[in-house]
């Protein structure tokens, strides 16, 4: 893996680069949530359970993993039902890749593949698989056959999504972006 930056919190940054299930996690939990708070989550989990694996989540008691997922500060604005998500995430990456999250990527045929792979996680629709392609591509490298076509937009130069977040700077340029697109959003409407 590489070094990301995406957290801005060099402990959180580093059990995203170590462990591409944590990478999945971040992205499941980045929703009604600040992007970088969302992807601290793994490294939360881990200093409270001591282990951020597939078999450490998944085999955690569903009330206990949901009461750690809330202790302050959260995981998540909605520490319950992403709990259980973490959960349903780890199950399915130690029944189908097991227990190696990198799978998902590393055996991908191509981007549609890859694009079927992701949207099978529990928590992911098209739009979060776009950018979680991009994300791969951008921070990791993986750029599979097809890639541009299945991530749309997502592959274009700017600051639109975590795939673009390499440093402070960016994570500003990304926030000032997704501001902008939704005072267009409510403009429109």
């Amino acid at each position: 893996m590489v070094d990301l930056q995406i957290c801005q919190d060099p402990d959180a940054d580093a059990v995203l680069s170590a462990s591409p299930f944590a990478l999945v996690a971040g992205m499941l939990l980045d929703q009604q949530y600040p992007m970088e708070h969302a992807f601290r989550g793994p490294h939360k989990v881990q200093q409270r359970l001591g282990s951020f694996t597939p078999d450490a989540v998944a085999s955690a008691d569903p009330e206990q993993f949901a009461a750690l997922c809330a202790e302050t500060p959260a995981v998540h604005r909605f520490p319950g039902s992403m709990a259980a998500r973490l959960q349903d995430l780890a199950r399915l990456v130690n029944e189908e890749y097991d227990g190696e999250a990198e799978r998902i990527w590393t055996e991908a045929k191509d981007a549609k593949d890859l694009d079927k792979r992701i949207r099978a996680l529990p928590g992911f629709g098209a739009q979060k698989a776009k950018i979680f392609q991009a994300l791969l591509a951008k921070q990791l490298g993986v750029r599979l056959d097809g890639w541009e076509k299945v991530t749309g937009d997502y592959s274009l130069e700017g600051h639109r999504s975590v795939a673009d977040v390499v440093d402070d700077v960016t994570l500003q340029k990304v926030r000032d972006h997704k501001k902008q697109m939704k005072a267009a959003a409510k403009a429109k409407a």
